[in-house]
Order: C-alpha cells, then sequence, then structure tokens
C-alpha cells in the first residue's frame, strides 16, 4: 500500500475516538489521549490533510426522516468494458438514492446500495431510473429485511 500514512499509537486513539464521536471537542480528546490541546488540534489537522480522515458526516435515522426502504442490488452489464463502467458510473452518480455503489467480483459487476421512502418509491426508482440505465443487462435486488449491525467504525491495524 504505497499511499499507506504511518501512525503511531496516539494517533490510532485518535482516530478510534474520532470514529466513535466526531463531535467530541478538542480539550475533551486532549484529555482522553494525554497531551495538551495544542499538539491535540495539530495531529487531527495532520490526519485530514493526509486524507486518513476524509471528512465528518451525521449519521440518520432512515425511519424517522421517512426512508423505509433499502436494499441491495447486484447490477451486470451488457459488456465490462470501460466505457460500460464510465457510463454506468456516471448515470448512477446522478441518483441520490443509490448511497453506496461497489465495483465487484463474481456473478455481477456492480453492487448498489439504495434507499427509498416505501417499495412504491422503490419500485417508480427501478423501473423509471435505474433499468433506463443503456448498459445494464441484469439486476438482482435484496430487500434488507433487518440490520444487525451498521458500523462505520473502521478496524485499523
Amino acid at each position: 500500500m504505497k499511499d499507506k500514512v504511518k501512525l503511531d499509537r496516539i494517533d490510532l486513539k485518535i482516530l478510534k475516538i474520532l470514529q466513535a464521536n466526531a463531535k467530541i471537542t478538542n480539550a475533551q480528546l486532549a484529555q482522553e489521549i494525554g497531551l495538551s490541546p495544542a499538539p491535540t488540534l495539530e495531529r487531527v489537522k495532520k490526519l485530514e490533510t493526509s486524507g486518513v480522515i476524509k471528512s465528518y458526516h451525521a449519521k440518520l435515522n432512515t425511519q424517522k426522516v421517512g426512508l423505509g426502504v433499502s436494499t441491495f442490488v447486484m447490477v451486470t452489464l451488457k459488456g465490462h468494458n470501460k466505457d460500460n463502467i464510465e457510463i454506468f458510473t456516471e448515470s448512477i452518480s446522478e441518483i441520490d438514492e443509490i448511497i453506496e455503489c461497489h465495483h465487484v467480483t463474481g456473478s455481477g459487476d456492480f453492487i448498489l446500495k439504495i434507499i427509498a421512502e416505501d417499495i412504491a418509491a422503490y419500485q417508480k426508482l427501478m423501473l423509471e431510473r435505474v433499468t433506463n440505465i443503456e448498459v445494464v443487462d441484469n439486476m438482482q435486488s435484496l430487500v434488507i429485511l433487518s440490520t444487525f449491525k451498521d458500523s462505520k467504525v473502521m478496524p485499523i491495524p
């Protein structure tokens, strides 16, 4: 891994704490890692500028914001070539309900995570937007019935 950043014990502790609570104050973080606030802030800024910390997000309760259906969709393209991949990825980047897209190995080419208000909204999205992407050959939908683990915390080696 040529882009790997060298992290020491304190950096790893900072990353673990920030993944659990990105809203922690610098003073609280400094206290938890055993440094004063100035060097703590310096370390966090270094982790941000090096790209180790990509961004900060609020994790929403999907039910409370009216998003009741989540699915995984395995997509197979008509041909697995650079042009088709670009057409597909550009097309799906314009669909807000597709919240994840992964290029995968196996029986399909991509796996998407899609979130919608309800089954009717999901069906409309699939029929009017996703199936109309010209390079899509086949799709298989898997409706998520319940989720038992949804961690965004990375296990840093």
